[in-house]
């Protein structure tokens, strides 16, 4: 009999998946739990396994295409259960081979439903679309194409059975134009992972109330142990010890001494998490990816640079797993190894704070009223004014810096940092 494959849900917060390549052709035999299909979110790309055993007979959705999570992408033919055959069930052949038809009518991603929302236009409205995605499902490109009727002649853009729309009180905002290649041009096609992360920051500006706080940080005693005992410490724990390692560390206290920073928005209240899962931004050439250090409060410094080492390893070499990029609960960016000297982050969606940790520069700065060159760096941190204020951002900002400027240092042996 025809099993349907749906797309599954791919992370917490992930709701849409693109198809990045097929591992099978129709007619090819699949097993249970067999690599079927490369799917690509917003955070990472994986091999979604066959959830049965058969031979896939239709592929419903084409590699390149985005579709939400539940949608019907491939149908395997399965053999009928003897059970049912020799209960006289129906045989398997007379099973329809195109999926269902929803009773609710088609689904709405969460990309068309605030596109939608930001144009004015009821879901309902929208619903009643003809869809060009699988099983009928309204894509971006078709409310697209429909606002654009939609401006151009608006008596004629209403489907056919609905009564003409209201005028909205405000002007939906127009699409963007279509674009014009000027001689010389080139058009950059976005790769999957660029238009979601796109997505998920344009969704973060537009939902989220930033405010933002940034200290000094005089790091030199850090700078000092580091330059003096990097080598020792790569030779006896075998991994390089990074500034990041010791932000992390810093961060991790900050965040037990201020749990509201370790927390989520929700309507019904402000959720403070338990778990202390550091997100750390990694920059790819087609995006940044947000790997996550999973209860990183129960690690010592040289369990974040094992961490930290591996997890920057296999993101460059696109082998994340879901497991390694979803749960986390604050993120840490470090544009300083690019040389940022003052940044401005953006939280990521589902979270309250985003810490950014500059680039540490030779300063002159005013010591015991003597001018002296000290290595200084900036901590920059983003926040959702919703959940808390600035005094608590600058308290959270000082506790770091005590943190990272009482620095003992000693011998290479460090270790509880």
């Amino acid at each position: 009999m025809p099993v349907e494959v749906t797309l599954p849900q791919l992370g917490e917060s992930t709701f849409e998946g693109t198809i990045g390549r097929w591992l099978k052709k129709p007619g090819d035999r699949v097993e249970r739990f067999e690599p079927l299909v490369e799917i690509i979110t917003d955070k990472v790309n994986v091999e979604m396994p066959a959830p049965v055993g058969g031979v896939l007979t239709q592929i419903l959705v084409p590699e390149g295409q985005t579709v939400p999570v539940g949608t019907p992408i491939a149908l395997v033919e399965t053999a009928a259960p003897a059970e049912a055959v020799a209960a006289g069930a129906p045989a398997a052949a007379a099973a329809p081979a195109a999926p269902p038809v929803s009773q609710e009518g088609p689904r709405l991603s969460p990309v068309v439903r605030r596109l939608a929302e930001e144009h004015g236009i009821p879901l309902e409205e929208v619903a009643r679309l003809r869809g060009s995605g699988a099983g009928g499902r309204v894509t971006k490109d078709d409310l697209l194409r429909y606002l654009q009727a939609r401006q151009a002649a608006p008596s004629a853009a209403a489907p056919p059975a609905a009564a003409p729309a209201p005028a909205p009180a405000v002007a939906p905002v127009p699409p963007s134009p279509a674009v014009v290649l000027r001689p010389g041009d080139q058009l950059l096609r976005l790769s999957p992972l660029r238009r979601s992360v796109a997505q998920r920051m344009a969704q973060s500006k537009r939902e989220i109330p930033h405010a933002y706080g940034v200290i000094e940080v005089d790091v030199t005693s850090l700078v000092r142990w580091r330059e003096a005992y990097k080598d020792q410490w790569r030779a006896r724990e075998g991994v390089n010890i990074t500034y990041t390692a010791f932000f992390v560390r810093a961060a991790v206290e900050a965040l037990k001494a201020f749990p509201i920073i370790n927390s989520t928005w929700s309507d019904e209240g402000i959720i403070l998490r338990r778990d202390i899962n550091i997100g750390i931004g990694i920059a790819l050439d087609e995006g940044l990816v947000v790997a996550v250090i999973k209860q990183a409060d129960q690690k010592n410094l040289v369990g974040i640079a094992r961490e930290l080492e591996d997890l920057g390893r296999r993101a460059r070499e696109g082998k994340l797993t879901l497991d390694d990029v979803q749960g986390g609960t604050f993120t840490i960016t470090n544009p300083g190894v690019f040389g940022s000297i003052w940044s401005m982050p953006i939280i990521v969606p589902g979270q309250a704070a985003i810490l950014a940790t500059d680039a540490i520069v030779k300063r002159p700065v005013v010591r015991n009223d003597a001018i002296a060159i000290r290595d200084i760096m900036h901590l920059g941190l983003a926040f959702d004014h919703r959940i808390f204020d600035g005094a608590v951002a600058d308290r959270f900002l000082h506790r770091i810096r005590e943190k990272l400027e009482g620095f003992a240092g000693g011998d290479a042996t460090l270790t509880d940092f």
